[in-house]
């Protein structure tokens, strides 16, 4: 797989609403030699995925297509989630949507906790045997998940998760504690989502100016940490010493964002979300940066590792730190 990765969360009704011009994206990373692309069923709520899979029409065989299971496609509770019964209908409308008869990697998109990981590792491991899927990935699991599934597919000879997409960024470097080392010693291939911190590394947004009017900020402030102000005024002040970084470096802030992730031993490729054609373009080029170690240090100084600015930037937070019954006994009964 090429080190970039053209994300599509953003084609569609959630970001770019001209197909034309997502197609162009597409087609303008492929020509730039990014041969992966991820999506999800969720994006657009399938929209992604076809706007995708008319862009490659003609070039499937040059691309390593993923996608991704398991966030909510409407309010039932049978069209979520990681069981056999959700995996193998998703599965069905994606490859419908993409206009494919496989999907190179197929994810796990947040773990499930009221589905064993027997039963989705048995689910996607008979998609492999049926050839509708090539290789089966996680995203977002907590590093003692990826262990636990490991351990599954070793003793009820399933299919191995070959990957784990995480978030990782400058900002949230909260991966480095235990998912990028266990995702090393496991030989995961390692996916970084939002290399950029959702803009925040892409120095759109600065002290004393409010936020561009087409940035993610504006157009969706409540899904957006720039309205907290304690952490937006701290990310302000690391962005404007990281802007100084990238200066004496010689390069752009994007790419010594995407420079640093791409520098992690364990990391495999960063996923680059692009909503316009001027945003992929001044993306292009990062996997070719080369960040010196005192480079590195320097960043390391700013935002000492595993620190994250923003616990939310995590993505993932299990269930027993947001329900209570889950940490306390039950009451007693009389």
């Amino acid at each position: 797989m090429s080190p970039l990765c053209l994300g599509t969360l953003m084609f569609g009704a959630w970001g770019n609403t001209d197909h034309d011009e997502c197609a162009r994206i597409i087609h303008k990373a492929l020509d730039a030699g990014i041969n992966f692309i991820d999506t999800a069923d969720v994006y657009a709520f399938g929209e992604s995925e076809e706007i995708v899979g008319r862009a490659i029409r003609g070039r499937r065989d040059d691309v390593v297509l993923a996608t991704k299971v398991g966030e909510p496609m409407g309010d039932s509770p049978n069209r979520r989630g990681n069981s056999r019964r959700w995996i193998m209908r998703a599965v069905e409308d994606s490859l419908r949507r993409l206009g494919t008869d496989w999907i190179d990697l197929y994810q796990v998109h947040r773990p499930d906790p009221d589905t064993d990981l027997d039963e989705t590792l048995g689910a996607l491991s008979d998609l492999v045997r049926q050839g509708k899927v090539r290789a089966i990935g996680t995203s977002s699991f907590p590093a003692e998940e990826l262990v636990e599934a490991q351990w599954v597919a070793e003793r009820r000879n399933r299919e191995r998760f070959a990957t784990e997409q995480v978030s990782y960024s400058i900002l949230a470097r909260h991966a480095e504690a235990a998912v990028l080392p266990v995702a090393e010693r496991y030989d995961l291939g390692v996916l970084v989502w939002s290399p950029l911190n959702g803009g925040w590394l892409t120095g759109k947004y600065r002290k004393d100016a409010p936020p561009p009017t087409d940035s993610r900020a504006s157009r969706n402030a409540d899904h957006f940490d720039f309205r907290a102000q304690a952490v937006r005024e701290r990310k302000l002040d690391l962005v404007e010493r990281l802007q100084g970084v990238a200066e004496e470096a010689g390069v752009s802030l994007i790419h010594l964002a995407l420079g640093f992730v791409l520098s992690h031993r364990a990391v495999t490729s960063a996923i680059i979300g692009p909503r316009t054609l001027a945003q992929l373009e001044g993306q292009l080029g990062a996997d070719a940066v080369r960040l010196p170690p005192d480079v590195l240090d320097a960043i390391d100084e700013i935002v000492p590792p595993g620190t994250s600015v923003n616990p939310d930037d995590v993505g993932y937070v299990p269930p027993a730190l947001t329900d209570p019954a889950l940490r306390r006994r039950p009451a007693a009964t009389t």
